[in-house]
């Protein structure tokens, strides 16, 4: 760990800038959203508007990729696209870096995800038939669907890490051999590829818990094909 990014200790445990980026982001998110919430109105003024626009494009996104399911998987996929769009903007800020440009942070969102795609499946489908699905087709593939487990949740992690730090790596560069006289193109190359990659890592996310959902629906229908081709 780098001496100069701990900020203090807590006894043996060290809290880097990360983390303190981190909380300081949640606490951002949880005023904002306790203000913004504090007065809702029949008749939304600008500010309500703007938040509802965002909740619904998020929910339609969900619905779009795993409909019926809107409802049931906002609250954590929509903290999780919020989260990450602010935690990535973060670095646009003099003299701070975002939290995702740390492994840390991001391995814990890649774990995040990778137990909310199991709790979604064994409460969609039950412990025995949502477990049944990795003996499929055989019980020899096991070995197999747990490595594939576990090398996408590192790959989401390394992804985001490796695409946050080169994008600020990137416009620090930039900044030092053109000076400030581009400001302005590299803030918004900034703006725009932090949200991308929330927005990426947010569609992934989304993506592996409706496989963990749908898992039984795929048993079923290889069942059926196998079946048919048998007769």
């Amino acid at each position: 760990m780098n001496a100069e990014a701990v900020v203090f200790s807590l006894g043996p445990l060290a809290v880097t800038r990360a983390v303190v980026t981190t909380w300081a982001v949640m606490l951002l998110l949880a005023g904002g959203c306790a203000i913004l919430t504090r007065r809702l109105q029949l008749e939304p003024d600008r500010w309500q508007t703007v938040l509802e626009g965002i909740v619904g494009a998020i929910h339609a996104t969900i619905e779009d990729t795993l409909p019926q399911h809107g409802r049931r998987l906002m609250p954590f996929i929509g903290s999780l696209w919020i989260f990450l769009a602010v935690a990535n903007l973060v670095g646009i800020l003099p003299g701070a870096t975002s939290p995702t440009g740390d492994l840390s942070t991001t391995s814990a969102l890649a774990a995040l995800v990778f137990l909310s795609v199991h709790a979604y499946g064994l409460t969609s489908e039950g412990p025995r038939a949502y477990l049944r699905h990795y003996l499929q087709p055989s019980p020899i593939m096991l070995p197999f669907h747990i490595v594939s487990e576990i090398s996408r949740t590192v790959a989401l992690a390394l992804r985001l890490f490796g695409n946050v730090m080169s994008l600020e790596t990137a416009a620090v560069l930039v900044l030092l051999v053109a000076g400030f006289l581009v400001p302005v193109p590299v803030l918004a190359l900034h703006i725009v590829e932090a949200l991308v990659q929330a927005y990426i890592f947010g569609m992934l996310a989304l993506m592996y818990i409706a496989g963990g959902i749908q898992s039984q629906q795929r048993l079923g229908r290889n069942h059926a094909s196998t079946h048919g081709a048998s007769s």
